[in-house]
């Protein structure tokens, strides 16, 4: 819908300064519609979401899944203003929150000049005080053609952004992403939530099943590669404090990739490392909401698996590298589906994983450079990459 009524904007490509580095901020709008009072009432009677902003009205109808204060907050507001909320408290939302709000314009609300209830609904809109500086301006604009084509597969252009990338790369879209020309080679970049566990358990099952008769039948001992009068017996008591290891590494694993490999800054000189970063996280966070591209596809994460299991054989007896793999596998399925689910789920406010989804997405919104736990605070904690608690005063 958000396509068709902006079709209009896709004519007139070429309106934006070629020279600008970035998207223009405010985000440029297409020509407005207009919306009586009661118009907007039947929507909401309808189930539909839409909020305002000051005159300026948005459809959240879309949104209100992902929306990090949970669903009811954002249904509890529909048909009010949302100028106050946008500035706190409890945080101000960022200058990429407020982008993405105008992704889900509609249009304007329009006022009957003969009806006094009307005219009061939109006077009192008109009188919000709201930043100048993030007031919208009513120009058209080409939104599928910023800084790369998003008809075409976006892998070989953002090689070429240079020192525009990544900025660009963390200002978030509402949109999906082609990343290669090849029907196959997209497939295999794609997947469904539910393909992780049901791919990824059974091999958990199988793996701490067979590691376990193996530590229950055999005389397993740490370090006998190195001195056999200090090695350590392994016995079959064992099995759950490593397999509780290996979750615990994966959580430090998860952390650690997060943030020196999925977050590195790639050479604005260098066409593949942009592209290498792109493909591996890059696009996450351009469309952070992108269904398909949010669990590891099996074809790659199978190489990565692989990987880390041949690492663990080379290093420790191989029932024990096999019991420790085992947990770690069932930490990164459990990092998987928590992801998922802080992108697309509604927790229960108050709880552990409405926390995670208000963390998690301040990450992606404001703070990149922080906050890199998905399953687990605990790292940030240790590292101090937590992300800073923000107290801002509802402006007057």
């Amino acid at each position: 819908m958000l396509e068709e009524r902006w079709a209009a904007a896709e004519q007139t490509a070429g309106l934006r300064d070629p020279s600008s580095a970035l998207p223009p901020w405010p985000p440029l709008r297409p020509p407005a519609a207009s919306f009586s009072p009661a118009e907007v009432q039947r929507r909401l009677a309808a189930g539909a979401c839409w909020v305002r902003r000051g005159a300026s009205l948005y459809d959240l109808t879309g949104f209100v899944r992902h929306h990090p204060g949970g669903e009811q907050l954002l249904r509890a507001r529909a048909g009010q203003d949302i100028s106050a909320d946008l500035d706190g408290p409890p945080h101000r939302h960022s200058d990429n929150a407020r982008r993405w709000l105008e992704q889900y314009y509609v249009g304007e609300l329009r006022v009957d000049p003969q009806d006094p209830l009307e005219n009061g609904v939109v006077a009192s809109a008109d009188t919000q005080k709201t930043d100048p500086a993030m007031e919208p301006q009513f120009k058209v604009v080409d939104w599928d053609k910023d800084l790369v084509d998003w008809q075409k597969p976006l892998l070989w252009q953002v090689g070429h952004l240079g020192e525009k990338y990544d900025e660009w790369v963390h200002q978030p879209v509402a949109r999906p992403i082609r990343l290669f020309h090849s029907d196959l080679i997209e497939a295999l970049s794609k997947t469904v939530w539910y393909s992780v566990p049901i791919i990824w358990v059974p091999l958990v099952l199988y793996l701490s099943w067979s590691y376990y008769r193996t530590l229950s039948q055999d005389n397993i001992r740490l370090f006998a590669s190195f001195t056999t009068d200090y090695s350590v017996a392994v016995p079959k008591s064992m099995f759950a404090g490593l397999f509780v290891l290996g979750m615990l590494i994966w959580t430090l694993v998860e952390y650690l990739i997060h943030r020196f490999l999925f977050h590195m800054k790639p050479p604005s000189d260098s066409h593949y490392l942009i592209m290498l970063h792109f493909v591996m996280h890059g696009q996450h966070h351009k469309a952070p909401f992108d269904g398909s591209r949010l669990v590891f596809p099996p074809v790659p994460a199978s190489l990565v698996i692989a990987f880390f299991y041949v690492l663990l054989r080379l290093i420790l007896p191989e029932a024990v590298a096999g019991i420790i793999f085992a947990g770690g596998l069932l930490g990164y399925v459990l990092y998987d589906m928590t992801h998922y689910y802080l992108h697309f789920g509604s927790p229960h406010k108050g709880s552990y994983l409405y926390n995670m989804k208000a963390h998690h997405v301040k990450h992606h919104f404001e703070y990149q450079k922080s906050g890199f736990g998905i399953s687990t605070k605990l790292w940030d904690y240790f590292f101090h990459t937590l992300i800073p608690e923000e107290s801002h005063p509802k402006m007057q």
